[in-house]
């Protein structure tokens, strides 16, 4: 299972979340943010358009998640160093590793990456 991680500034456009997905490697099975975010009207387009679901991950499962990159201010809000490595790793269950770095949207309102999970 691939999980694309979405982190996002409530003026993030489907663009910017098109752009941050497509920029991870755009190949995906599911859609992960944290809860709150999960109900934005552009995550909720971007995965109408990708024919997807929206996993809303709780603030307790990316708390768990060790990140590889660390943003202060998200730490503080969301208890984790990267909203969209934390979620696209809790969302993809024990085990996940991410594909790659995360990435930035060009207008810098969103980040994503991918995190798959082989059942071995």
């Amino acid at each position: 299972m691939r999980v694309a991680g979405l982190g996002f500034r409530s003026a993030a456009t489907v663009a910017s979340l098109r752009d941050a997905f497509d920029r991870a490697g755009g190949r995906a099975d599911l859609l992960a943010t944290v809860a709150g975010k999960a109900e934005a009207p552009a995550i909720g387009k971007l995965a109408a358009e990708l024919g997807l679901l929206v996993r809303a991950v709780g603030r307790e499962e990316l708390a768990q998640e060790v990140t590889l990159s660390h943003s202060a201010r998200v730490a503080e809000r969301f208890g984790t160093g990267s909203l969209a490595e934390a979620a696209a790793l809790a969302a993809a269950g024990p085990g996940a590793r991410l594909l790659g770095p995360r990435v930035v949207s060009g207008d810098g309102l969103a980040t994503a990456v991918i995190a798959e999970r082989t059942d071995e």
